[in-house]
């Protein structure tokens, strides 16, 4: 069974039963990432995140790495574009250490000086670490391409010089006005009861308070066109796509349907007539990312120098066909059960149903569940992944990202005219 109850202070507690299980997964979820930003800030998101990790006055920072550890547990934190999550999983029995321990750290750090700048530093190295691995930065070069000057534009993580300008005070600032209730939401799915998990995290936020500021955000205005990385590499890595969808279109299964047959698996369109058929890239898929007013489609390819143009024909070929037939009875049918399996196999492990938990209400303030996917799914006809795919693929609003050794011949608008997409 899965419960909602909001604390007094205006904290979301979702909770999930599961007697059948041996562990417990527990999730803070606060409605805050790199898009909340502004450009001098950028990366704080990021940042806070880490600072969290680096000790209070009860644990020091290895303390809070040892605690959950010696128990078998884990503990970890991540941080997205719209929201972060500090979670942990642990035994049923350990459920109360969990719990004191993430939040001891969200309530309780310190943010020392030293531990401050000597964190800074090792974010630095994480963006060198970053810069340094193309089909990650990629991604990251495309929503720019997109984008443009939007926060939805930046990095998760920030530049070196945003992160190496960012001081303690900034980050308590940033923790005041984001950290609150009720842009708040504790998500936990395991081996306990909707009143175990109310009263300990009652309990233990039981003084914290605080009201957030409005945010307006800024509705991305689209810029498209290619940008061109040069980096001392051997292969070449292309991101193309388009805007997509909000987390609240209701055509999203249309569109997460399409992206599976495209270049969802080792099965999909991409894979096997890029891979195994012309044997011209190791790796290449699509995939959405959706937001609270808009998304982004891409499809990423990595290749060798000789072979970019033919890569992105074959992708413009097969964006084509969808956009004129859709899909196959037989792609349609084996995707949907696909996405079925995927869905149904993902309950069997606590994480990833906390994790649906605490996304679902921190992007929607409600419950979508797997049921309600799965039927929204198996309603999809082809006329929808038809209708989709035209509303997604229109030529003016393609973007191309590409990061590659030298100097590169790709006419990207003349191959988009020529495709007849």
């Amino acid at each position: 069974m899965i419960y909602k109850d909001t604390l007094p202070n205006g904290i979301r507690v979702i909770t999930e039963e599961l007697p059948f299980v041996h562990s417990v997964s527990m999730g803070i979820w606060v409605g805050t990432g790199s898009r909340y930003e502004d450009k001098k800030i950028h990366g704080i998101s990021h940042f806070l995140e880490h600072m969290l990790f680096k000790g209070t006055e009860k644990r020091n920072a290895k303390q809070i790495a040892e605690t959950l550890e010696a128990v078998g547990g884990q503990i970890n934190a991540f941080t997205s574009k719209e929201f972060t999550c500090f979670y942990a999983r642990v035994l049923s029995e350990h459920f109360g250490l969990a719990a004191d321990v993430l939040t001891d750290m969200f309530l309780h750090s310190l943010f020392k000086e030293d531990e401050t700048e000597k964190e800074k530093n090792v974010i630095l190295e994480e963006i060198k670490m970053y810069e340094d691995t193309p089909d990650d930065l990629v991604h990251d070069v495309f929503s720019r391409t997109i984008w443009q000057d939007n926060s939805l534009g930046q990095s998760i993580i920030g530049t070196a010089e945003t992160v190496q300008s960012l001081n303690r005070e900034q980050l308590l600032d940033y923790y005041k006005v984001n950290y609150v209730p009720q842009n708040m939401v504790v998500a936990v799915a395991g081996k306990i009861t909707r009143n175990q998990v109310v009263d300990t995290i009652g309990t233990l936020f039981d003084r914290f308070g605080g009201s957030p500021n409005p945010v307006n955000l800024l509705a991305p205005q689209i810029s498209g066109g290619t940008n061109y990385v040069s980096k001392d590499i051997e292969q070449v890595h292309l991101c193309l796509g388009n805007p997509g969808l909000s987390n609240q279109d209701s055509n999203i299964y249309a569109l997460l349907v399409l992206n599976s047959v495209l270049g969802g698996g080792v099965s999909s369109r991409l894979f096997q007539k890029v891979r195994e058929e012309k044997g011209l890239t190791y790796s290449i898929y699509s995939y959405h990312s959706g937001y609270t007013d808009t998304g982004l489609f891409g499809i990423y390819a990595g290749t060798g120098p000789n072979s970019v143009n033919s890569v992105i024909a074959i992708i413009l070929e097969q964006i084509k066909d969808i956009k004129k037939h859709g899909v196959t009875e037989e792609e349609l049918s084996r995707t949907k059960q696909q996405i079925k399996g995927n869905i149904l196999l993902g309950l069997e492990n606590v994480s990833s149903r906390m994790n649906r938990l605490g996304k679902s209400e921190i992007s929607f303030g409600r419950i979508i569940t797997p049921e309600e996917v799965i039927e929204s799914v198996i309603n999809v006809t082809n006329e929808s992944v038809i209708e989709i795919a035209r509303q997604i693929f229109q030529i003016d609003k393609f973007s191309l990202a590409v990061i590659g050794p030298g100097k590169l011949n790709i006419d990207f608008p003349l191959m988009l005219e020529k495709a007849g997409i």
